[in-house]
């Protein structure tokens, strides 16, 4: 099964990169719903911004949702940034400086500092109260208690 997932997940961005928005669906979507971290997040992001299917929040919200509690980084910013904009999930802050502190923990060097500046940007609207309780659930999270 593993080699079905890398299959999907370089043909579908590779179809996506051409503008292929419809070939690149195809090549996700079954991943996707096998469980891929990867193809869940590209296909959520595919729904977000209507790219080769309706526009749909709460499918993405979903997508970045099941890739996010596997760990997967480019999910856990998009599902942080969902939260922060109300997008097919309930607005809330807290969650949002959650996932976004999540994504920037387990982010690359190079793209740590990307997703530090998202999570400061959303902190930058919170009380110290909600920073705190945002920390607090990502704290949890990370450490397996969630």
């Amino acid at each position: 099964m593993r080699a079905a997932f890398a299959g999907a997940s370089t043909r579908g961005p590779a179809a996506y990169s051409r503008g292929d928005y419809s070939r690149a669906v195809r090549e996700l979507a079954p991943a996707a719903s096998r469980g891929n971290p990867r193809a869940q997040g590209q296909l959520g992001f595919m729904y977000e911004n209507g790219f080769g299917v309706p526009q749909n929040f709460a499918a993405a919200a979903d997508l970045y949702r099941s890739a996010a509690v596997q760990g997967d980084v480019f999910a856990q910013s998009r599902l942080g940034l969902s939260y922060d904009k109300g997008h097919g999930v309930p607005k809330n802050v807290i969650l949002s400086y959650k996932w976004l502190d999540l994504a920037a923990a387990k982010a690359s060097e190079r793209e740590r500092d990307y997703y530090r500046r998202l999570r400061d940007a959303v902190a930058s609207k919170m009380t110290s109260d909600q920073i705190v309780e945002g920390q607090r659930l990502a704290l949890i999270w990370a450490t397996g208690g969630w």
